[in-house]
């Protein structure tokens, strides 16, 4: 089993998002692959309330997804474990999350940045979830199309800059 791991900065908005997604689809559209997410800085993420955005378990349910919020997980901090044991890792917006992982992840990204498939999906700072729900939606689409075409190891798939 193949794993690509979604990375935001807090692991309750974007990434979870793209993770249930992908899994919900994954049994049909790409059979070999899971997902996983972390946060790059979960402890940036202080105002989040609850284990999920509540966006995000809104848009899961509209897309036929049950999300229960009181039994759903809390955010996860990004260990060098988990991008060891990825075999793609996609990080939702390169301005905000490259630095992250260079900063808190140094060693790690000096040697394999260049492995990292980033995105351009902004967070609600910048975007309502209205508009970066469906940007993620189809990210996750078109990556799911490109792995169960065989690309999926780190190198094989064409990244987005």
């Amino acid at each position: 089993m193949n794993t690509v791991l979604f990375l935001c900065t807090g692991n309750y908005y974007r990434s979870r998002f793209a993770e249930e997604l992908f899994n919900f689809r994954a049994s049909a559209d790409c059979p070999e692959w899971r997902a996983i997410s972390r946060g790059v800085a979960v402890d940036l993420g202080h105002k989040n309330v609850g284990p999920m955005a509540q966006a995000t378990a809104r848009a899961l349910r509209a897309r036929g997804i049950d999300v229960e919020l009181e039994r759903a997980r809390k955010p996860l901090q990004l260990e060098v474990a988990d991008l060891d044991a990825a075999s793609h890792v996609v990080a939702l917006k390169r301005a905000e999350h490259r630095p992250l992982l260079f900063e808190r992840f140094p060693a790690w990204s000096a040697e394999r940045a260049s492995r990292v498939e980033f995105w351009r999906v902004h967070d609600v700072d910048c975007m309502a979830p209205e508009e970066a729900l469906p940007i993620i939606e189809r990210e996750v689409m078109s990556l799911m199309r490109r792995l169960a075409e065989g690309c999926g190891k780190f190198g094989e798939l064409e990244l987005r800059a």
